[in-house]
């Protein structure tokens, strides 16, 4: 089982999500919830602004940040591919650097009931 975890501009997220929900792999995990769970939390970083309104200074952190979404899931290797295609695809935003995706193993996965 793998995690796969993404800092994408905040206007890209919904965007995302839709792509990671028309893959096949989405769809085969779907009916059954014991193998995948996405979450997505606001998060300030450091991602390359689109442009100069999206960037801002934190006060508590000391430096210029933009709003970024951080997604996380967990599925099957298999679906590992599938699923980083379509976020990289479609977080685009014409810049080189427009976020990133990392993919680790998880160990244990265990339901709390």
């Amino acid at each position: 089982m793998k995690q796969i975890k993404a800092y994408i501009h905040s206007h890209r997220a919904a965007d995302v999500i839709d792509a990671i929900k028309s893959t096949k792999a989405w769809e085969i995990l779907d009916g059954d919830p014991h193998h995948y769970h996405l979450s997505a939390t606001p998060s300030q970083g450091t991602l390359p602004p689109i442009d100069d309104a999206e960037q801002h200074f934190s006060v508590n952190l000391g430096l210029a940040v933009v709003n970024e979404v951080r997604l996380e899931l967990h599925c099957d290797d298999d679906c590992v591919d599938e699923i980083v295609k379509a976020i990289r695809r479609s977080a685009r935003t014409g810049q080189r650097t427009a976020g990133w995706v990392y993919v680790t193993t998880i160990d244990a996965a265990h339901e709390i009931h």
